[in-house]
């Protein structure tokens, strides 16, 4: 037997490798045996993390198989961490809960919601400092972060082994579940919370789709939660909030009332202004898409979608804020931008692309957007910090310590994101239609098996806006109605009694808005993520829930506030700004603007949006 760790069905390995294909290894101890509780000693994470100086929980990590026929290479890595001592492993009582945590992407590592948001370390940036997070879930729960699908992060997948789409991705996961319970067998009953973020916002609803359709499903679901989640189209997540965007950043325009004027005209001629009511009325909405603007063509367009959507990309750098602002077609754009004035007609520039068109404003004439040393971010945008540093994490990740520690693979180098993910389309983009279009009928199934659904949004997300969670929402039927009977508008609070946001609960759905976090709620605010976990994920509280009484009596727990029944949360008062280069770099300020410039149009909007009601 060798000394040293050997490739997994080495037969393969140099074939694969010459073709940039990826194979899991097998360290020494390996049982040879079938999976099952035997494995657990392997996968156990024995060795001392590199600059983690603190006591941990026991972790579990390794790569296992999906068992997709032909495609014996093809794994999900996975990294578990135990709550308490033996929680994984010992005889656990059947009711108590465990999560699993998927990033998005589309082939974004797992392993940055483990390094960056909900594990139970915190990485600086580039991965060489190592704190412990406070805040991870696994205090509460068992928790597990997975990479997938096959081939992203420390997964593995043969040459011609990527997912075809998002149904095959379901497929993958189920058999990887398969696997990982004959590890963990306690784990069968065990009630699963599957959880994720962003582009997951499309894998989840495609996994419980396969979820629901087996007859023996190897885990028992009892809610899945999406943060900031892409369920539906370009359109209605990108473009369509582009007002209430707006209303909740009026610093992106100035607050500049003809220009939010001339926007909002923009909005009802390219059909964004929906208009949701409680219970929703009229059936569902009509199928929105963005298009090219008029004399434009859609490959421009898709390329243009492709580059802003490169998710890997946790946080654009200055240097892409500055190439945006400097490149001919900003200043093309700054000529051509149509007057605030209202004409009916479509902007000939920018179509209904209705976001970038109010920030190539923001970036063209309004501070502190102006100034080369801020950019804007699409995951946050209350922060204009100057190159700000990519959340990559490969020092740590990529450490042979680390590497060695969780039997990860030596065939490929970790990475944050995966560029090509699928094979089922020419330019390896996801070919599946949006959840959107099948999450009525995912909701009839959650209902007749009793899963719970969360849905939450971080307040400053300007790429993946709340209102287009809300638009998905009232366009679900579930409980036999569509919709939320009632605007979302209970106050939430964090532990040190903060206003947190805004939350509904009805019909075993759960809407939360996070107030002051982006796109990446644990990262933002880890202390109100936590909460949100505890409280609405696990469902251990039932404030923003609608009762109804034996007589008709409707109530709401935590009662509803009239100032939050509005489109928008209004965002933070001051856009921070700083100086230095990535790790180095410091906060110096917030950029605000004056109070009476900010009072005109406080005024203005009060008569501008008519505020909806917060319930019938």
């Amino acid at each position: 037997m060798l000394g040293i760790p050997t490739a997994l069905f080495a037969v393969f390995a140099a074939a694969v490798a010459a073709q940039s294909g990826s194979w899991p290894l097998y360290y020494p101890g390996k049982p040879s045996t079938p999976f099952g509780p035997d494995w657990q000693e392997y996968f156990l994470v024995k060795d001392t993390l590199p600059n983690v100086t603190w006591p941990v929980s026991r972790q579990f990590a390794g790569n296992i198989p999906v068992d997709r026929p032909g495609h014996p290479n093809n794994t999900l890595f996975f990294w578990g961490v135990e709550h308490r001592n033996g929680s994984l492993t010992g005889n656990t009582n059947d009711t108590e809960p465990w999560g699993i945590w998927l990033n998005g992407g589309p082939g974004s590592s797992s392993l940055l919601g483990f390094g960056f948001e909900n594990g139970p370390i915190r990485l600086s940036p580039r991965g060489e400092k190592v704190t412990p997070n406070n805040y991870t879930w696994a205090n509460l729960v068992d928790y597990f972060w997975i990479d997938q699908p096959v081939g992203v992060g420390w997964s593995t997948a043969d040459v011609d082994g990527n997912v075809h789409d998002e149904d095959e991705v379901g497929r993958d996961f189920m058999g990887f579940l398969g696997n990982l319970m004959n590890v963990f067998p306690s784990l069968k009953t065990r009630p699963l919370y599957l959880t994720g973020e962003s582009y997951a916002g499309t894998y989840i609803p495609y996994i419980m789709k396969t979820y629901f359709g087996m007859e023996y499903p190897p885990v028992n679901i009892a809610a899945f939660a999406i943060g900031n989640g892409v369920l539906g189209s370009e359109a209605v997540y990108f473009n369509l909030p582009s007002i209430t965007i707006l209303e909740t950043y009026p610093q992106l325009i100035g607050y500049n009332s003809d220009v939010f004027e001339y926007l909002r005209e923009q909005e009802h001629l390219c059909g964004y202004d929906l208009n949701l009511t409680y219970p929703q009325v009229g059936g569902t909405f009509p199928s929105l898409s963005i298009g090219p603007p008029p004399g434009g063509s859609l490959k421009t367009r898709k390329d243009t979608l492709k580059r802003r959507h490169s998710v890997g990309r946790l946080i654009r750098t200055v240097a892409e804020s500055l190439d945006e602002r400097t490149a001919p077609s900003s200043s093309i754009r700054k000529r051509e931008f149509v007057p605030p004035t209202s004409n009916g007609t479509i902007n000939p520039i920018y179509g209904c692309d209705l976001f970038d068109e109010a920030l190539h404003y923001a970036l063209d004439n309004v501070q502190p957007w102006t100034d080369p040393a801020t950019h804007f971010t699409y995951y946050d945008i209350a922060d204009g910090l100057a190159a700000e540093a990519q959340l990559s994490g490969d020092e740590f990740f990529n450490d042979p310590r680390v590497r060695a520690a969780v039997h990860a693979p030596t065939s490929k180098q970790w990475s944050e994101s995966s560029g090509y993910v699928f094979t089922g389309s020419e330019d390896g983009s996801d070919p599946s239609p949006e959840p959107m279009v099948f999450l009525t009928e995912l909701a009839a199934n959650a209902s007749d098996h009793g899963v719970r659904v969360v849905i939450y949004s971080g307040n400053d997300d300007a790429l993946v806006s709340h209102r287009g969670s809300e638009v998905v929402i009232q366009n679900t039927t579930f409980g036999g109605i569509q919709g939320f009977t009632r605007k979302p508008s209970t106050p939430w609070y964090d532990d040190d009694g903060n206003l947190a946001g805004i939350v509904r609960q009805e019909r075993n759905w759960t809407y939360v808005l996070v107030k002051d976090a982006g796109h990446l709620v644990p990262y933002n605010s880890p202390e109100r993520g936590f909460v949100l976990f505890r409280d609405f994920i696990l469902g251990t509280s039932d404030t923003g829930l609608v009762v109804t009484s034996e007589n008709g009596t409707v109530s709401v727990v935590g009662g509803e506030d009239p100032a939050l029944a509005g489109n928008a949360l209004l965002g933070q008062p001051g856009i921070y700004i700083g100086t230095g280069v990535g790790e180095d770099m410091t906060t110096t300020g917030t950029f605000t603007f004056p109070a009476a410039t900010v009072a005109a149009w406080e005024s203005f909007i009060a008569t501008a949006t008519a505020t909806a009601s917060a319930g019938p």
